[in-house]
C-alpha cells in the first residue's frame, strides 16, 4: 500500500482546522456588548487574534495527541527511539509562521490604533475645557481625534479627575459637576483625564477603551457612544486599598434626555443659597407656612386660615 505524502495530510488538516478556527473566532461571545464607535475596531482585531490562537491550539494539541497514539511504545518493545538530529525545513517552517503572524498583527494593530485616534491626540486646547487651557503647551497622550474627526473640536468636553477612590466629572461649559458620566448618543465626546494622587485607569469595557489618569500628566480619551444605556466605569489600575470599589457608571442618553439632565443639574447647581436654605418665617402667614406640607393633601389656603383662627 502506497504511503500518503505528508503534504497531503497537512493540506487535509488545514482544510479541517481553518473553518473550525474561523467559526470559533467569530462566534466566541467572550466580549461584552459593543457600545461605541471604536468598539467594532477592537472586536475585529480580537476576533482575528482569537482565530489564530484557536488554529495554533488545534495544531499543537492535535499533533501532541496524534504523536501519543502513533509513536507510543508497543508492548514488549524495549528498544531506543529513533535518533533525530534535526530537520532544517521544519525548523524554518515553525520559525517563519510565527514571524509572519507577529508582523501581520503588529501592522494591523497600528492601523487600528490610528483609526481609533491613538496618533491623533492634539496639543491645542479645546474651548471650554479648563484642563486643556491649563496645559495648552503640552501634548496630551491617549486616544484623541481619528482620521474622520481630524482638526475638528469635540462636540462635548468633560474634565475627569481620578482620586482615591472616586471619579469626578466636570462639564466646563455648563459648570455642572457629577459623580457619574452622562453623554448623548452619537456625540463626539472628549474626556480630559487627570489625577491628584496616584495613577488611575479609566476603563469602560463596553466602549473597548481604557486610558490612564496620571498625576501631573494630562491624558485624553475621545469616543462616540452608539447605544443608549448604562455602562460601568472601572478603575483598571491598582490605586490603593479600596481600588476595587472605585467604580461609577456612564449613562448614554438620547439627545433630548441629555439636554433635560443638563438643564436640571444647571438649575440645581445655580440655586441661590438663601432661596434653597432659609426664609424669614416671621413674614409668613400660617397658611403660607403650612402650604409646602399640605400641597398634596387637598387642603386649600382658606381651610388653613380657618383652622388657624379657631386656635
Amino acid at each position: 500500500m502506497q504511503k500518503v505524502p505528508v503534504s497531503l495530510w497537512t493540506l487535509l488538516a488545514g482544510m479541517i482546522i481553518a473553518p473550525i478556527s474561523i467559526w470559533i473566532g467569530q462566534n466566541h461571545h467572550l466580549l461584552p456588548e459593543a457600545a461605541s464607535q471604536q468598539a467594532p475596531l477592537v472586536d475585529g482585531f480580537f476576533n482575528i487574534m482569537f482565530t489564530i490562537a484557536v488554529a495554533l491550539f488545534l495544531v499543537v494539541e492535535g499533533t501532541i495527541l496524534l504523536f501519543l497514539v502513533i509513536y507510543r511504545r508497543r508492548k514488549g518493545d524495549n528498544s531506543d527511539g529513533v535518533t533525530v538530529e534535526g530537520n532544517l525545513s521544519l525548523e524554518i517552517f515553525w520559525t517563519a509562521i510565527p514571524t509572519v503572524i507577529v508582523i501581520f498583527l503588529g501592522i494591523y494593530s497600528v492601523d487600528i490604533y490610528n483609526q481609533m485616534g491613538g496618533f491623533g491626540v492634539g496639543s491645542h486646547p479645546h474651548q471650554g475645557s479648563t484642563t486643556a487651557m491649563n496645559v495648552s503647551h503640552t501634548t496630551n497622550i491617549g486616544i484623541g481625534e481619528n482620521p474622520q474627526t481630524k482638526n475638528k473640536p469635540a462636540d462635548l468636553v468633560v474634565d475627569v479627575k481620578g482620586i482615591q477612590f472616586a471619579w469626578l466629572f466636570n462639564y466646563p461649559v455648563s459648570g455642572v459637576s457629577a459623580g457619574e458620566l452622562h453623554v448623548p448618543v452619537g456625540t463626539d465626546v472628549q474626556l480630559n483625564l487627570s489625577a491628584d494622587d496616584v495613577i488611575h485607569s479609566f476603563w469602560v469595557p463596553q466602549f473597548r477603551l481604557k486610558q490612564d489618569a496620571i498625576p501631573g500628566v494630562p491624558t485624553q480619551l475621545r469616543f462616540t457612544a452608539t447605544k443608549t444605556g448604562t455602562y460601568p466605569v472601572v478603575c483598571a489600575e491598582l490605586c490603593g486599598g479600596y481600588h476595587g470599589s472605585m467604580r461609577t457608571q456612564v449613562i448614554v442618553h438620547e439627545r433630548e434626555d441629555f439636554d433635560a439632565w443638563m438643564s436640571e443639574n444647571q438649575i440645581a447647581e445655580h440655586q441661590e443659597i438663601n432661596h434653597a436654605v432659609a426664609v424669614n418665617l416671621q413674614n409668613l402667614s400660617p397658611s403660607e407656612f403650612l402650604a409646602p406640607y399640605t400641597q398634596n393633601l387637598d387642603v386649600t389656603p382658606a381651610n388653613l386660615e380657618s383652622l388657624a383662627h379657631q386656635f
